[in-house]
């Protein structure tokens, strides 16, 4: 188990004010009507939202080179466009020479306007950037929420594959109000997350 180092350090780049997000409004005028006829709902309300995305990396060397996890928070941090924090060890693991306290990953959870912008580059830009791309998983997690796994940081175009030291993978989270996975995976589906398709 892992906990978040706390920081106030910000490298974020200001919201302009009164700025909607396309996803946002996307949101609004097209995904909240359709899945209000697609699930009978009487109110707006009962039409599940995307809360927020939570972006981890773990860093299985950490222990033995401080460096990587500086390098994976400096990387991750430019993906995101929000600064990332270290996650430290709750507890200490001899057979892996680690203590508690000690850096074991980083993270981001991003909302509002920057978790709308993300998830657009990452729909638009960055999944179809995988070779042989035929689409991600269906697997909820049973509370209405996903979470998609990336092998490589390259997909991303904020990182210079010419200048990385280290391939990194990630778990991008998904965290929605859906009541239950079939109204969590029609919400991300209207974004425009390329589930894969069935063959019926």
């Amino acid at each position: 188990m892992a906990k978040t180092k706390k920081t106030t350090e910000a490298v974020n780049v200001a919201v302009p004010a009164g700025y909607v997000p396309t996803l946002k409004k996307l949101y609004k005028d097209e995904i909240v009507p359709k899945l209000e006829k697609e699930f009978s709902y009487t109110t707006v309300m009962q039409v599940p939202r995307l809360v927020k995305i939570t972006i981890n990396q773990g860093i299985g060397d950490a222990t033995g080179d401080k460096k990587l996890v500086e390098v994976a928070q400096q990387e991750l941090s430019a993906i995101a466009g929000q600064k990332a924090v270290e996650t430290l060890s709750r507890k200490d693991i001899s057979n892996f020479k680690l203590r508690k306290g000690n850096p074991i990953g980083v993270k981001v959870t991003l909302r509002g306007a920057r978790m709308y912008e993300f998830l657009e580059r990452l729909i638009r830009v960055s999944l179809p950037r995988i070779r042989d791309f035929n689409g991600i998983s269906e697997k909820m997690d049973g509370k209405g929420n996903y979470t998609l796994g990336i092998k490589e940081q390259i997909i991303f175009p904020e990182i210079d594959i010419d200048k990385i030291t280290r391939i990194f993978g990630m778990e991008i989270t998904f965290v929605t109000t859906a009541k239950t996975d079939e109204e969590a995976h029609a919400l991300l589906r209207e974004f425009g997350l390329p589930f894969k398709k069935h063959n019926n």
